[in-house]
């Protein structure tokens, strides 16, 4: 296993899930429920579900896709959610 590149994905994730609508989403259901342990291996195992479909989805993509492409593809994703935000507001 490279180490660099586990951390470097670690501390990359880790960063843009802390503070966005996932934990939000956790929170306020272990404030709703009360069931903290249930709450976290469901948070956990959507984590690990949605992680998968994107480690899988990107291993075709890159195969038929240029890496410049997807990148522009994903920025302008951000980009239309975040606008698309901020008109509801």
């Amino acid at each position: 296993m490279n180490r660099s590149l586990f951390w470097t994905t670690f501390f990359t994730v880790f960063l843009a899930e802390v503070g966005d609508k996932t934990q939000l989403a956790a929170m306020t259901a272990t404030v709703r429920s009360g069931a903290l342990w249930t709450v976290f291996l469901a948070a956990s195992a959507a984590l690990v579900c949605a992680t998968a479909i994107g480690v899988a989805l990107g291993g075709v993509l890159f195969r038929v896709i240029p890496e410049a492409a997807i990148k522009w593809a994903a920025g302008l994703a951000f980009i239309g959610v975040g606008l698309w935000v901020l008109a509801r507001g």
